[in-house]
C-alpha cells in the first residue's frame, strides 16, 4: 500500500493499535525493544510482532522513524498526509521532539534534488541540539 495518509484507528490491526497507543501517549521516542517490553502483558512475545506493526505505522504516516536514535515517534502533525518531507529538531538534553511543518524547506528540498538531477522519494531531516527549555538552564 502506497497511500501515506493518515489511517482511521478502526483500520488498524490490535497489534498496530496497541503500538500506536504506546508512541502516541510517550513523552519521547521509543525504540522497538522499548515497545516490546511495555507491550508484554498484552501478549507481545517477540521483536518481530513490534517490527510489523511498526512498518506498517510508518507506511500509512501515522508514525516516523528517527534514523539517529533508532527510535519512533507518533505523528504530531496532522497536516503531514502524504507529505514524504519530514523535519525533527531532537534535543540532545532531555530527549525531546519536536516535528516541523515547513513548506519553504520542503520546496528548498525538492529544488536541490531537482538542481542536481535526483528524483526525491522521501527525506527525513534530523536537526539535534538543545531545546528552548535546556538552552536556558
Amino acid at each position: 500500500m502506497s497511500d501515506h495518509g493518515h489511517h482511521h484507528p478502526a483500520d488498524l490491526t490490535r497489534n498496530q493499535s496497541l503500538v500506536m497507543g504506546e508512541l502516541t501517549n510517550a513523552k519521547g521516542p521509543l525504540s522497538a525493544y522499548t515497545i516490546l517490553d511495555r507491550l508484554r502483558d498484552a501478549g507481545f512475545r517477540a521483536p518481530l510482532q513490534v517490527y510489523r506493526a511498526l512498518d506498517k505505522l510508518v507506511e500509512f504516516g501515522l508514525v516516523h522513524r528517527l534514523e539517529s536514535l533508532n527510535a519512533f515517534v507518533a505523528c504530531r502533525h496532522p497536516g503531514c498526509d502524504g507529505d514524504d518531507k519530514v523535519a525533527f529538531m531532537i534535543c540532545e538534553k532531555c530527549g525531546q521532539v519536536r516535528e516541523i511543518a515547513d513548506e519553504a524547506l520542503d520546496g528548498r528540498l525538492s529544488q536541490l534534488a531537482k538542481e542536481a538531477g535526483f528524483v526525491l522519494k522521501k527525506a527525513t531531516l534530523e536537526l539535534r541540539g538543545l531545546c528552548q527549555t535546556c538552552a536556558a538552564a
